[in-house]
């Protein structure tokens, strides 16, 4: 199967955001939670963009507790048992670390060149928007290409009017950087409009037509939610 046809299949699978790091080239800062073993060469990072996968999911029937880890990481194996038979692997994330340990995703999407820092705090690119989250990441001793840096401008940085700034209701991002105590005080508060929804990342104009169907963001929402709420 020809390296086109595999990533064509996590294309289709809704993993359709593809970066394979070679480990000599990464800050050893950030691969210090790993505990790299001598064999590993890669760190291949997947992720979702836009809709696909909730759709792909949503037709196989959800069901687990942790769906989207689940299908992610089904969908990675059966990819790689395909594309690198025999490889030796593990994964870091959404599972495989003890324990306190934890993989810098938004480093690493930096360095991909993937996210830019919006006002609210999500990673933001110039196609879609802040509409992808990382999905699965995998130590490999894998001979993958490197993939190279995809060029992509900060988009915050060309948008004059700032709607996601007046959208807050919570005012927490006036400062032009999100105030984490006023938007999780606004987020707990009953009701509250940005319980299960931001409006802030919702008046972003960037990758407006790749936005979650609503169902998506209530999923996500909601286990956010019950977090903030665990925190207290």
């Amino acid at each position: 199967m020809s390296g086109l046809a595999l990533r064509h299949r996590l294309d289709e699978a809704g993993l359709n955001r593809q970066h394979v790091f070679a480990l000599a080239q990464l800050p050893q800062d950030l691969l210090a939670p790993l505990a790299v073993q001598a064999h590993e060469r890669q760190l291949i990072v997947l992720a979702h963009a836009g809709r696909r996968l909730w759709e792909r999911l949503q037709a196989q029937g959800p069901g687990g507790d942790d769906p989207i880890d689940d299908y992610s990481l089904r969908v990675a194996a059966s990819w790689l048992a395909a594309a690198a038979p025999g490889a030796r692997y593990r994964f870091v994330y959404p599972r495989g670390l003890p324990e306190g340990r934890h993989l810098g995703l938004q480093r690493l999407g930096a360095l991909a060149g993937w996210h830019h820092a919006a006002p609210f705090m999500l990673g933001v690119d110039a196609q879609w928007g802040s509409w992808f989250a990382y999905r699965v990441a995998i130590l490999a001793d894998t001979c993958f290409p490197a993939t190279p840096v995809a060029a992509s401008a900060h988009p915050c940085l060309s948008c004059d009017d700032k709607p996601c700034i007046g959208a807050c209701p919570a005012h927490a991002l006036d400062q032009g950087v999100l105030q984490a105590s006023a938007c999780r005080t606004q987020r707990l508060r009953e009701p509250s409009p940005c319980a299960l929804d931001c409006p802030a990342r919702q008046a972003c104009p960037v990758g407006a037509g790749h936005r979650y169907a609503p169902d998506q963001i209530r999923h996500g929402a909601e286990r956010s939610l019950e977090a903030l709420r665990r925190w207290g």
